[in-house]
């Protein structure tokens, strides 16, 4: 109860403080109301042109590559103290 007590009260005073020290505003013959009305419709052509470009990154295509069948094969060989045998792959 206490958190929202006090939002509300920083809220208040932020909305007081920016009221009171705001100066009067004067629109120059239209000047600020054409600044408006361009920066909206150059950011709508600009905003349009980004969400209609492809994404910056794609990720490629996958590549399906067929490994050459492969089978294991028991080997003989000599260790240096003896005869041993071992299990190696071989692919053709």
């Amino acid at each position: 109860m206490k958190k929202t007590v006090f939002a509300l009260l920083a809220a208040a005073t932020v909305a007081g403080g920016s009221i009171a020290t705001a100066p009067q505003a004067h629109a120059g013959g239209g000047d600020v109301a054409a600044g408006i009305a361009g920066g909206l419709i150059g950011g709508a052509l600009i905003g349009g042109a980004i969400a209609n470009s492809r994404p910056a990154y794609a990720a490629p295509a996958p590549v399906y590559v067929e490994e050459p069948p492969c089978h294991m094969v028991r080997e003989r060989f000599w260790d240096g103290y003896g005869w041993r045998f071992r299990r190696i792959r071989v692919c053709d």
